[in-house]
């Protein structure tokens, strides 16, 4: 399944995409229930609740107004960082010189606070010089749990999984080394674009799918997820370690090297660079910054 929430005649829904991502069909929601967007049918799954029925006719996607798919998650976006190898590379002098003696003992794991999500195709609003001026991208794959649990075995990790979505984790550098602890430069408002739609586990193999990133056109970044240092099933062992991971909860899992910051010199995002992000087998988003 393809999991969309997006927004007709000023109402919310939540909808299946068409296999052919032409068509969306609206679930039969109440509409205080659809103002979660996807987090009401995975939690309604996970409660072991049946899969509502889609009510009424397809509209067409170009018709609506797509949305984060969970527009609001219910706590912070889990993130990992120094994921793929040649990204740790290219920032081994920068925001990981600290973490170099065991660089693939444990993932590096921070967090974005749940309000800076807004949708696939929403602008991205630059914080202004006086607040940073080292405006990053980092095109990433985003795991959602399906199915909660504590202390979950590499070897059950996939069964969690409830599908995947596309994230670009906005990243303020400057801001990110002043304070070491990564999340405040990770967490201005609207710095984690998401979407289009979440594509559920029985459709898509996360393990073994391509991310790539174009600036203004140009492309940036291109790997496959198969070159994680940290795979999917460790992610997920790793994070619910002593901690309860919930129905809804995003993972994302890293970006592949091409970041502005491993370039010589930096090319940091300015007004009017336009960041597109695609997965294979999920589709694309695509945010301006002004």
């Amino acid at each position: 399944m393809q999991i969309a929430t997006y927004q007709l005649d000023g109402r919310r829904f939540v909808g299946l995409v068409s296999d052919d991502r032409e068509q969306v069909t609206p679930f039969e929601l109440p509409e205080n229930a659809a103002a979660e967007g996807a987090l009401v049918i995975i939690k309604l799954l996970a409660d072991g609740g049946a899969l509502p029925a889609p009510t009424g006719q397809g509209v067409p996607l170009a018709s609506v107004q797509l949305l984060a798919p969970i527009p609001v998650p219910r706590r912070n976006v889990w993130c990992v960082g120094r994921n793929y190898h040649a990204h740790a590379k290219e920032l081994q002098t920068s925001v990981f010189k600290d973490n170099d003696a065991n660089p693939e003992a444990w993932p590096i794991v921070f967090t974005k606070v749940p309000e800076c999500v807004v949708g696939p195709f929403d602008n991205i609003m630059l914080p202004g010089a006086a607040i940073s001026e080292q405006i990053d991208y980092e095109a990433e794959l985003a795991v959602v749990i399906g199915k909660g649990g504590k202390n979950i075995t590499r070897a059950d990790a996939m069964g969690h999984v409830f599908g995947y979505t596309v994230v670009n984790d906005v990243t303020a550098r400057d801001v990110q080394m002043r304070h070491q602890q990564w999340d405040m430069g990770k967490s201005f408002d609207t710095f984690c674009p998401m979407g289009p739609w979440i594509v559920t586990a029985d459709q898509l193999d996360g393990t073994r799918t391509r991310v790539r990133c174009w600036v203004n056109g140009e492309l940036r970044q291109d790997g496959p997820t198969d070159n994680l240092i940290f795979d999917i099933p460790t992610l997920i062992e790793t994070i619910s370690r002593g901690i309860t991971l919930y129905p809804g909860d995003i993972i994302a899992t890293g970006t592949p090297a091409g970041v502005g910051l491993g370039m010589k010199p930096p090319r940091f995002l300015a007004a009017g660079d336009v960041v597109r992000v695609e997965i294979d087998g999920i589709g694309a988003i695509e945010n301006q910054f002004i």
